[in-house]
């Protein structure tokens, strides 16, 4: 009998043993999965505000790009007065 009391001890040791081994790795799996859904929402972050800062960015580039569209327009509208009033002046300078 006190052979098969000892199996009995070291089969319930055993399995003592295994549970706590499966409790351990739960927990660290556990953490594991805690720290990945942190980096995660870390990364959605990151994307959000890079989406915002290159909207932002595209934005003003647009308005950029807008004005200078004006000044080049201006820039020929001063050319072709300036070309009227030198033309004006040769004509009083001829007279």
């Amino acid at each position: 009998m006190p052979a098969i009391r000892e199996e009995e001890t070291d089969s319930l040791a055993s399995l003592e043993e295994r549970i706590h081994r499966a409790v351990e790795l739960l927990t660290v799996l556990r953490e594991e999965k805690t720290q990945a859904e942190r980096q995660r929402d870390e990364a959605v972050t990151d994307l959000e505000t890079s989406r915002k800062e290159t909207a932002a960015a595209l934005d003003k580039a647009q308005r950029v790009a807008q004005e200078l569209d004006d000044l080049r327009s201006e820039r020929k509208q001063v050319r072709t007065r300036i070309e009227k009033l030198l033309g004006q002046m040769d004509l009083l300078s001829n007279a």
